[in-house]
């Protein structure tokens, strides 16, 4: 018997040693661990954040990204990524990507205290389930398009397509390296005596994801964009939290959060100062829910532009709450081209602080980048948007409230409550302005307005507006 035991008692150990025993090819297998309290930065750096419990409702994101299991981590520099901040690290991070997505709950991580350069990238699924990106160092682009090879897209750096189930996060920063796109003599006012000069002027989008679902962005730093930091384009299920995205408040075309063709998005928690929107909406998006947003400087949060080239652009259930605007052109803004065609309703903006906004409230159905934009008979159909709890200051160098409505399709059902917008510095301007709008003032406003026409136009021309 007690040969027995102690032959027993070597398998097991056997077996221990090798159960544990890391994989090849850089695959770690990393086991959580239970601890009743830790600090933010007594985390270690392939950690996986999760959203805090009372995070606001928006599109199902699971509590543990790993249901079926701890994850297998694929550091990059396993598969010869440098991390010298100069070096061609594009072939690594392909290798490691590979790897990690055929892997259920795989992990891509991109370890701290180093700096990685890759080239314009596209990143492909199906992928396993879990799978995550975690970005803890820096990770970056060529720097400028002096840098940028020939041979690469100038429209994208980083692309993730046709994947359902990612989660792109970490503690590190994905750095733009946008200065050289934005000096461009093509770009606004960069060209001699201020002038902007033709020609092509490609610029990357740092970030986009394509064709993809069940998405969700948390707690990175995004930073200088060389275009849109992050595009979603194509996609359904969509969860951002926790983002700090930045560029200098004259960097041309940065967007910082652009969604089209998108549905079931929401966007929390998360700070933003940019050159252009802080947040833009594009045609084909529904069900997004922003809350807890602070933006600025910047071109505040947008609707459009929509209908350009005489399209068809629909946009509906679109709701900002909870969010701050400072020091921007614009606060809440709905923007459409002539001679487009759909519509824009069920537009919610509800509780929202402007602090020194150019343009506080505005719908403009005439948006033209030149003054030689003709007047079209058709137009996006603008109705049903609240504006409830808007207070703040504004630059009195513009009315705070401009409705400017298509001649021929008016804007209806507009409604305003408690809405209270005072000069930031000055006197006050009580001229709101409206055109062919028809709503309704749920409260006295500041400024007043009188120039919002009550109940609904005589005719609408449906066969130009509807087909959304």
């Amino acid at each position: 018997m007690g040969v027995l035991r102690r032959l027993f008692a070597a398998w097991v150990v056997v077996a221990i040693v090798f159960v544990g025993a890391p994989s090849s090819h850089g695959r770690t297998h990393y086991h959580k661990k239970k601890t009743s309290h830790r600090d933010d930065d007594e985390s270690p750096s392939n950690s996986i954040s999760m959203p805090p419990a009372d995070s606001p409702a928006g599109p199902t994101v699971p509590s543990d990204p790993y249901p079926s299991g701890p994850p297998f981590i694929f550091d990059v520099r396993s598969y010869g990524a440098a991390g010298d901040g100069s070096t061609d690290d594009t072939a690594a991070f392909q290798a490691a990507w590979k790897a990690a997505c055929v892997v259920e709950n795989g992990v891509l991580l991109v370890p701290p205290d180093s700096s990685f350069m890759i080239r314009s990238t596209i990143f492909s699924g199906p992928c396993q389930p879990g799978f995550v990106f975690q970005v803890d160092g820096v990770l970056m682009p060529p720097d400028g398009p002096d840098c940028w090879p020939e041979s690469d897209s100038k429209r994208q750096w980083l692309v993730f397509y046709r994947i359902d189930g990612i989660t792109l996060t970490g503690q590190g920063t994905i750095e733009g390296n946008g200065e050289g796109w934005w000096n461009l003599p093509c770009k606004p006012h960069r060209g001699p005596n201020g002038s902007t000069l033709p020609g092509p002027c490609d610029s990357p989008a740092l970030i986009r994801f394509f064709l993809s679902s069940n998405i969700t962005v948390r707690n990175l730093c995004i930073e200088n964009s060389p275009q849109f930091h992050i595009k979603f384009d194509g996609c359904e299920g969509v969860h951002i939290e926790g983002l700090s995205i930045s560029s200098p408040a004259l960097s041309p075309n940065t967007d910082g959060i652009h969604i089209e063709n998108t549905k079931s998005v929401g966007i929390y928690n998360s700070l933003i100062s940019n050159g252009d929107d802080c947040i833009s909406i594009g045609p084909g998006c529904s069900g997004v829910d922003i809350q807890n947003v602070t933006c600025g400087p910047s071109h505040g949060i947008s609707i459009g532009s929509l209908g350009v080239h005489n399209s068809q652009a629909c946009v509906s259930n679109v709701t900002v709450r909870n969010s701050v605007i400072r020091n921007s052109d614009n606060g809440v803004r709905i923007k459409t081209w002539q001679g487009g065609m759909g519509s824009v309703s069920g537009i919610t903006f509800d509780t929202v602080f402007m602090e020194n906004v150019r343009n506080c409230i505005i719908i403009d159905q005439y948006y033209c980048f030149t003054k030689g934009c003709r007047n079209q008979t058709s137009a996006v159909y603008v109705t049903d948007v609240s504006y409830t709890n808007i207070k703040g200051t504004y630059d009195v160098r513009s009315p705070p409230i401009h409705f400017a409505c298509s001649d021929t399709v008016p804007c209806t059902n507009i409604t305003m409550s408690e809405v209270e917008l005072l000069p930031f510095r000055g006197e006050l301007v009580d001229d709101p302005f409206c055109w062919n709008a028809y709503g309704a003032l749920q409260t006295l406003t500041i400024p007043p307005i009188t120039c919002l026409q009550d109940g609904e136009p005589q005719t609408l021309q449906e066969s130009l507006v509807y087909g959304c």
